[in-house]
């Protein structure tokens, strides 16, 4: 089993978008065997005073983003939480319920050893910094703070995993956890696509509406057969990394039936973002994304040999053979 973090929490949505028949994969449905913070340990104590120190010494990997080196712990940790910003980025403000996109690593205060980290697995994280979904250290810890920026912390049981800890992860309940966090960017339910506006010049395709409010897009379906092939095709072309076939994207998106331009789903309509594999969804999404720039919107358009065929989603709009018709906006790649 590929080793993740506990960090990530179950999607909300992609009901739809699950590829049909196939056992589900996805990484935020998997048991993990590493350890961070996670959604069970989240607990219910009150907020925690922010103090600056002790913090032990980042020794190398110094720079934004570079995997770091973190000296053991010296003396006793604090029993509040202690939060040090190592680099100041000037991103936006990260607001408590936002998503992050971050590298991290974490390590036990007394004895140094590592028991978690994304930069060895070369996947950033996405997460919500939302009760429930993370463990209160990191929740209070990075609201407030701005993209770009490293942050060190200390996070002492009671804002960590608590008495339990974590034993498959060799951490006890008695143990401060100190993690560095390098903060990619934030993302909310507003969050859209940043680019430039490509012309949209075939009458036969579906017209996507280009504001960038955050609100849902407009999806104008002409009255015309629907093709027969894929259609991937930018709306607003961002400038960000490609999203490569294996990777994890988190998104904002909507889709409607060719035949009637009905609404199916839409992370707009629940007001929280999503976050999946393009190897656990309909091949549509998978091959439709691939390729395409992270900051972009892009038309999808599904014919059903691709999408659901004879076998549409139980309890959905979605009927057999179904042409699908997809808005989305790519906000990170993991």
């Amino acid at each position: 089993m590929r080793r993740r973090s506990l960090l990530i929490a179950v999607p909300a949505g992609l009901t739809t978008l699950a590829a049909c028949g196939s056992e589900d994969k996805s990484d935020s449905s998997k048991a993990s065997d590493s350890a961070s913070p996670s959604a069970q340990a989240t607990s219910a104590a009150p907020p925690p005073k922010i103090v600056d120190g002790p913090l032990p010494a980042i020794t190398a990997g110094t720079k934004f983003d570079e995997k770091p080196t973190v000296a053991k712990g010296g003396g006793d940790p604090s029993k509040q939480l202690a939060v040090k910003t190592v680099i100041a980025g000037s991103g936006r403000t990260v607001a408590e319920g936002d998503y992050i996109v971050a590298h991290y690593l974490g390590q036990i205060w007394n004895t140094g050893k590592v028991f978690d980290n994304s930069y060895d697995r070369k996947t950033r994280l996405a997460i919500q910094l939302a009760q429930g979904s993370i463990i209160d250290g990191w929740r209070y810890a990075l609201t407030g703070k701005k993209a770009g920026s490293r942050v060190e912390m200390a996070v002492p049981p009671t804002w960590g995993y608590g008495t339990q800890g974590q034993p498959q992860a060799g951490i006890k309940g008695t143990d401060t956890l100190v993690f560095v966090v390098d903060v990619q960017g934030t993302f909310n339910a507003k969050s859209s696509a940043k680019g430039t506006q490509v012309a949209q010049k075939d009458a036969g395709l579906p017209e996507v509406g280009t504001n960038t409010d955050g609100k849902a897009p407009s999806i104008e379906v002409p009255k015309a057969d629907a093709p027969k092939k894929l259609v991937a095709n930018y709306v607003i072309e961002g400038d960000g990394e490609k999203v490569g076939a294996g990777d994890t994207v988190l998104v904002q998106y909507k889709g409607v039936l060719w035949d009637t331009g009905k609404e199916f789903d839409s992370t707009y309509s629940r007001g929280q973002l999503t976050s999946f594999s393009l190897e656990q969804v309909v091949k549509g999404w998978a091959q439709g994304l691939t390729g395409k720039k992270v900051g972009s919107r892009v038309l999808i358009v599904i014919p059903p040999n691709l999408g659901y065929g004879d076998n549409p989603p139980q309890g959905s709009d979605i009927k057999k053979d179904s042409t699908l018709v997809f808005s989305v906006d790519i906000l990170a790649k993991m």
